[in-house]
């Protein structure tokens, strides 16, 4: 992954609507809620946001072609959360991994591939069983909490894709959201005939 650095809300790079939707986020965190209620909440809040061309600076829809890259737009100065753009360019993929926080992903441009994963004991110590698959649309928002936010997202093509990252952490300060990256043995389960 390649990171660019923060945009504050005064930089000439953040937009009008950015301004309104970090408002709007700054407010439903600062609510004290529990994670799940603030993920849920925030997702709401990005929802509306989401393929409006006029969120995003050009300089936030550069791809890498070595890599997904992630443009860290704003960090509260308080460290409660963090907004990054994530530009996947076709086949980029993250590892799989798990969160730091709380985190509300929103798809921005094009379509995300995410498959999502149970971390089961077995006989030699731990496996990943995939629950879940989703090819994610602009506009659609997934929130989750920690734990049982183990996934990996990838672009399935053939145009780049962006996607918006709300996380319940300072990114500016700890670069990632990745708590940890998952190299255990997967299984599927068997499709279920009828």
């Amino acid at each position: 992954m390649t990171t660019t650095t923060s945009v504050t809300p005064t930089d000439a790079r953040c937009t009008p609507r950015m301004r309104s939707l970090l408002a709007g986020i700054r407010a439903d965190v600062a609510r004290g809620l529990p994670p799940g209620d603030t993920s849920a909440l925030v997702g709401e809040r990005l929802a509306g946001h989401l393929g409006a061309t006029d969120l995003l600076a050009a300089a936030h829809c550069e791809g890498d072609p070595n890599s997904y890259r992630q443009h860290v737009l704003h960090a509260e100065p308080d460290g409660s959360f963090s907004l990054a753009a994530l530009v996947w360019l076709p086949g980029q993929h993250t590892p799989i991994h798990d969160h730091v926080s709380w985190c509300v992903a929103g798809v921005h441009r094009g379509r995300e591939h995410e498959v999502r994963f149970a971390l089961l004991p077995d006989d030699d110590g731990a496996r990943l069983v995939v629950t879940g698959e989703a090819v994610n649309a602009q506009g659609s928002v997934s929130a989750f909490a920690p734990p049982g936010d183990i996934h990996l997202v990838r672009n399935p093509g053939p145009g780049a894709a962006i996607s918006l990252h709300v996380y319940g952490a300072d990114l500016a300060r700890l670069t990632t959201s990745i708590r940890r990256v998952y190299r255990l043995p997967l299984h599927r389960p068997p499709l279920h005939r009828r």
